[in-house]
């Protein structure tokens, strides 16, 4: 009877430590397996021949660290090449004028050149500056907005007010532009919790942008939805299209393909900005050859 018990448990150990054995080798395998993943950023998942409870439950732990890590890399991914691209598009609204600047100081270099010459280059070179200016000046207010540099300092705004005296602001701009303009503005709006100044910023930015892509009519409405107060403006933009409407608020997207000076796609973006950080929200969208941006205001 005890050389049975004796040949029982002898044969339970060496189950035991083959098992132990075979847990051994899966779990090496396995961190194998990983560190061969970690190197190649293949997303293959980790598994063991002979698993127990406990192991299996680490298998799944370091399973979803693995994807974590993968997904991280994505992201890093993305935001390298937005960087990039975003780069190259400073690069290149930075190098636009100052290419232009320098040719007409070339020309300016010329013999026998007459006085009416002279001026109308130096004139050119006056306006390229400024736009120069204006772009430089305009990515730094975005880059202190989105790092919260910006002092902003809440205070009841009425939007109605605010918005008349954009719109009174850019008359001249609006007739130069041959734009018929469309104002409903429901009366009496409870004021909301804003930055007097950055709504008036996102005001004029949101018109800069209708007159310079706009078509015939301007809409621009105010009304009240629920707990918000929404400004829109509406216009016709046949150069504009649904895929335009889903990226204007990034920063640098211009849908002058050619980057041609029109556009540094920073206004938009700006308004993005000004509004997320007082805790109010945009959107735009594209229907039917009319474009619609809106700032939805809590109140």
């Amino acid at each position: 009877m005890k050389t049975v018990l004796i040949i029982a448990l002898a044969l339970a150990c060496a189950g035991l430590i083959a098992r132990q054995a075979t847990l051994e080798r899966g779990l090496r395998l396995a961190a194998r397996r990983m560190r061969e993943q970690m190197a190649d950023q293949t997303t293959a998942r980790l598994a063991l021949p002979c698993p127990s409870a406990g192991a299996e439950e680490l298998l799944v732990c370091l399973n979803q660290l693995l994807e974590l890590r993968q997904e991280e890399r994505a992201v890093y991914r993305r935001k390298e090449q937005a960087l990039r691209q975003q780069i190259a598009n400073v690069s290149h609204d930075l190098r636009t004028p100052l290419t232009s600047i320098l040719g007409y100081l070339q020309l300016l270099e010329e013999d026998g050149l007459s006085p009416e010459k002279k001026a109308e280059y130096l004139a050119v070179v006056e306006g390229r500056a400024r736009t120069l200016q204006v772009f430089i000046a305009t990515f730094y207010d975005l880059s202190r907005i989105e790092g919260g540099e910006l002092p902003l300092e809440r205070e009841k705004v009425d939007l109605g007010r605010a918005l008349s005296d954009q719109l009174a602001a850019a008359y001249e701009q609006i007739e130069a532009a041959g734009l018929a303009v469309e104002v409903d503005m429901e009366p009496n709006l409870p004021p909301v919790w804003a930055d007097s100044g950055a709504a008036t910023r996102i005001f004029s930015n949101l018109l800069t942008n209708a007159l310079r892509h706009g078509r015939d009519t301007l809409s621009v409405r105010l009304y009240r939805k629920g707990n918000q107060i929404v400004s829109a403006f509406s216009n016709r933009a046949e150069d504009l299209t649904a895929e335009d409407a889903a990226h204007v608020f990034e920063r640098f997207y211009t849908a002058d393909k050619m980057r041609t000076g029109q556009s540094t796609g920073l206004g938009l973006a700006i308004v993005k900005a000004l509004a997320e950080r007082m805790g109010h929200a945009t959107a735009a969208r594209w229907e039917a050859g009319v474009f619609t941006v809106e700032v939805r205001w809590t109140i």
